[in-house]
């Protein structure tokens, strides 16, 4: 586990492809994690899912670059959560990203996906869920 100062993140995979393109407005949130502004939390099924949804609304040689990337960077901090909360419904698979976030003890859970409001209303555990448009701003200011 990291122990720097830094923001604790974790992106869904709609926040990652939103700041893929170099012409994106949401380039900045990949450009800060490059620079190392903050710490991306992932698991092995989080970067499978960017790899193979990149791949799909761009390339694959896309995202070899950014995966290879990725995996390059010390903020980059892979965990294995070790239980499955089931939290988000109807669909399960995003439940990975509310685990990692969960054993990360994360600043932010980055998101568009409206399934994901469900963590808001949580008395335990507490998730700061917050829309890509909204950590574009925290980015920002780092």
């Amino acid at each position: 586990m990291a122990t720097s100062n830094l923001l604790r993140v974790v992106l869904d995979t709609n926040a990652v492809l939103s700041s893929v393109s170099r012409r994106s407005p949401y380039r900045a949130i990949l450009t800060k994690l490059f620079d190392g502004k903050y710490e991306l939390f992932i698991t092995n099924d989080i970067l499978l899912e960017y790899e193979e949804k990149i791949s799909q609304n761009f390339d694959p040689d896309t995202a070899e670059l950014n995966i290879g990337a990725i995996l390059l960077l010390p903020n980059v901090v892979k965990i294995e959560t070790h239980y499955r909360l089931k939290l988000i419904y109807p669909d399960l698979d995003d439940n990975k990203f509310a685990d990692c976030a969960f054993a990360a003890n994360a600043h932010f859970l980055v998101t568009n996906d409206r399934d994901f409001r469900i963590l808001k209303s949580l008395q335990f555990p507490k998730f700061n869920v917050v829309r890509i448009e909204e950590f574009l701003k925290v980015v920002e200011s780092l």
